[in-house]
């Protein structure tokens, strides 16, 4: 018998850190920024990365980048059903 492994999303260096926002956390950035959670970009429940974090409908994902010319870039999405 052949032994899969799973694939884990979030090793693969072209995907950025993403973590679920604590909620009480979340509500002082959504304050701060002025928005309704659903004015963020969504993200879907079923994306690979949401599921491999935890991450459930109405929570605030928070996604760090890095670029060559804007060095860390931090993005939130909001977690919808799908």
């Amino acid at each position: 018998m052949v032994s899969k492994k799973k694939f884990r999303v979030m090793n693969h260096e072209l995907v950025p850190k993403h973590e679920v926002v604590p909620f009480n956390e979340a509500i002082k950035l959504l304050r701060e920024l002025g928005v309704k959670p659903e004015n963020l970009p969504w993200l879907r429940a079923s994306d690979p990365v949401a599921r491999e974090i935890g991450a459930k409908p109405g929570d605030v994902v928070r996604i760090e980048r890095r670029s060559p010319t804007a060095g860390k870039v931090v993005v939130y999405r909001f977690v919808i059903a799908g």
